[in-house]
């Protein structure tokens, strides 16, 4: 009940842009969902530490204290939630899941990746307000004094200084949505925020699977991944943008111009 297919761009667009909520008081449009893109709808919203197998839950602490080693930067100058958002942004297996408040943006990540396009590709919308809702009070007390919506890794840092001491052991599993610092234009122009659960054994679709009514899975078929795909670089979404430098203009050159059909022509 939770997955919706499309058809079109012009479906999608409707669909994603459905949730916007009227904010009386100011008089704009605002939505209270996050999206996650994924080329292939069978990927699971599974973490990095999680790829790792074998007991990966043993291998945070090491993975992320040997990073603080070696990253080259005074320990002190960082709480353990601006760690981890670093050691994530540069490719370090962690509990953390990467989303964007930009449904275009989400959009790329489902039909960028050329080796997918056999597949259908899902935007997973969550609805951020509603999940938090959901926290131990101890959360919602800090959202409340900062008159947030959304949690910082400052925000964090009051509540647990390790992330040993973030989840006692005999709480209720949840997540949560928080945004990183702004530390590099990738971040900024990818508008990008991440989730963390309370465990890193927690899955996130656990979570959601719990509470039906806090998200929703738009299908991309396969068949439309090519219309979608043209009319995203068209509206200027694509890895030129959201991986700034040399790297992503290599990238988004080589995609686009990349044969429509170049797997049928190399067998």
């Amino acid at each position: 009940m939770n997955e919706y297919v499309v058809h079109s761009w012009g479906e999608i667009m409707d669909l994603l842009y459905k949730e916007s909520r009227t904010l009386k008081s100011i008089g704009r449009f605002r939505s209270d969902f996050v999206y996650r893109g994924l080329s292939d709808k069978n990927y699971p919203l599974k973490t990095g530490l999680m790829r790792l197998g074998g007991s990966y839950w043993v291998l945070e602490q090491h993975l992320i204290r040997n990073f603080i080693k070696y990253a080259g930067i005074n320990p002190s100058e960082h709480t353990i939630w601006t760690w981890l958002s670093i050691a994530r942004h540069h490719g370090l297996p962690t509990r953390l899941l990467d989303w964007t408040y930009s449904p275009l943006i989400a959009m790329h990540f489902a039909t960028s990746n050329m080796e997918q396009y056999d597949k259908d590709g899902v935007i997973w919308c969550v609805d951020y307000i509603k999940l938090h809702e959901f926290l131990p009070e101890r959360f919602k007390e800090i959202l409340d004094e900062e008159n947030a919506d959304i949690f910082t890794t400052e925000m964090l840092a009051k509540i647990a200084k390790t992330i040993e001491d973030f989840s006692p052991e005999d709480e209720e599993d949840f997540a949560l949505f928080f945004e990183p610092p702004s530390m590099d234009q990738r971040i900024i122009n990818q508008f990008a925020l991440h989730s963390v659960t309370s465990r890193a054994t927690v899955k996130m679709e656990n979570i959601l699977d719990a509470h039906p009514e806090l998200y929703k899975k738009v299908i991309i078929p396969k068949e439309i991944k090519w219309e979608i795909r043209d009319k995203l670089d068209q509206s200027n979404i694509h890895e030129r943008v959201l991986f700034p430098g040399l790297d992503g203009l290599s990238m988004w050159l080589t995609r686009y111009y990349s044969c429509k059909n170049y797997k049928e022509d190399e067998k």
